[in-house]
């Protein structure tokens, strides 16, 4: 049995495999998610996973080097906004390197989740609450 903190088989296959600069997007629950990269459904019901849950869990066993989110979650969504930003703090401290966070309009996220290897799906249902990370490599 895994030993690790990632329990789930699909998200654990999807982060085993992904190279320098391979990206993987968390999605709330609405997110549209392109034919190309596989969707891994996580959504119960209603907030449940919430998509801290979810990021947590995969960035405990992913290495990430850079980050995008839509530029509109600082409006509509400040205090997930907020957390996210303490989140990836905790996880630069972690990992022990810096984490580039870049912000696109919502359209051209949407747009980029095309080039993920996997969207996993949240159950969250707060506005904007989608990441798109991208690998770094542990040397």
């Amino acid at each position: 049995m895994k030993k690790g903190t990632l329990l789930n088989a699909d998200i654990s296959s999807v982060v085993s495999r992904l190279g320098h600069t391979d990206m993987l997007t968390i999605s709330d629950a609405g997110l549209p998610v392109p034919r190309g990269p596989s969707r891994i459904d996580m959504a119960l019901s209603h907030g449940i996973p919430s998509f801290m849950q979810v990021l947590k869990a995969v960035t405990a066993e992913m290495q990430v080097e850079k980050a995008v989110l839509a530029e509109e979650i600082k409006q509509y969504n400040s205090a997930l906004h907020e957390t996210l930003l303490e989140q990836i703090r905790l996880l630069q401290h972690h990992q022990g390197n810096i984490i580039a966070l870049h912000y696109v309009t919502h359209e051209q996220f949407k747009q980029e989740t095309a080039n993920s290897r996997a969207v996993i799906r949240s159950g969250e249902c707060s506005p904007y609450a989608n990441i798109i990370l991208y690998a770094g490599v542990t040397f």
